[in-house]
């Protein structure tokens, strides 16, 4: 058969979006990888999928998948497509939008032409929510990596993060740290792994290493976590703008209320792939 889809990025956070509400397909994992590869398919970070809620108060089911074809349970620069999606395809006519995803209930907001808010819930930061192997929640942990010890902020925002200060972002090992924070035992479900730099009170640096992808130019869910986490350790101040290698983002958090995620969307380019 034959899918539309909208080829979208927010701060150069690629995704492919599917439309499964007007059309009908149970998307496999091996499709999805096929879909993602950027050599023999379209190319893209995630595959995000609109379907039809399964609960009565939200618009829509957002389902997100990284290229090796895993299901995930969020996606900050995705929502923020996803909202511009359902709107360019009058799938809605909202501009305050909610959808169900398997981290939570998001509720998106559209700014103007390509600004969209996400409200991307409160951060957990217990062991067992995020899941992390730890006696306790502490703001900060000792994580041993290749021989060396790191201290790392561990925290949930619907999906695990962990967040290394560095000196420069330039220069950190993102390329030999990364996959093995990512894969590390006390991660059993894997983790995203952030490496920041703090430039002021309100401005950091970034780069993710996100699970299943690799290195991406942005990671909003992973923007999120890094600023709550030097909030909490008294070295940033929100509102935080956050330096990816592909844009800026905004992040918002007051403790004990939802973190607050802007930041740009666009469209790339449409077309049909058969499957």
């Amino acid at each position: 058969m034959n899918l539309h889809f909208t080829k979208m990025h927010g701060a150069g956070n690629d995704f492919v979006m599917l439309d499964l509400v007007t059309q009908r397909y149970h998307l496999k994992k091996e499709v999805v990888r096929r879909i993602a590869d950027r050599h023999f398919g379209i190319g893209c970070d995630q595959v995000l999928v609109v379907e039809p809620p399964t609960r009565p108060d939200v618009d829509f089911r957002y389902r997100i998948y990284n290229a090796d074809g895993e299901e995930v349970e969020q996606c900050g620069n995705g929502a923020r497509c996803f909202a511009r999606f359902v709107r360019a395809r009058k799938l809605t006519n909202k501009r305050v939008i909610t959808a169900e995803t398997a981290g939570g209930v998001l509720e998106l907001r559209l700014l103007g032409k390509h600004e969209v808010q996400v409200a991307m819930g409160e951060p957990r930061f217990e062991p067992a929510d995020i899941p992390f192997r730890a006696a306790a929640a502490a703001q900060s942990y000792t994580l041993s990596v290749h021989g060396d010890d790191y201290e790392i902020g561990a925290l949930s925002m619907g999906n695990p993060h962990a967040v290394v200060r560095v000196d420069d972002v330039d220069s950190a090992d993102v390329a030999g740290l990364g996959p093995a924070i990512e894969a590390h035992p006390d991660f059993p479900a894997r983790v995203n792994a952030g490496f920041m730099q703090v430039v002021s009170a309100s401005d950091i640096r970034l780069r993710v290493y996100e699970r299943g992808v690799g290195e991406t130019l942005a990671c909003g869910s992973g923007a999120c976590a890094a600023v709550v986490y030097g909030i909490n350790r008294g070295w940033l101040t929100s509102p935080v703008t956050v330096a990816l290698p592909g844009g800026k983002l905004t992040i918002a958090w007051t403790p004990g209320e939802p973190v607050m995620l802007t930041g740009p969307t666009a469209v790339v380019f449409e077309g049909t792939i058969r499957i």
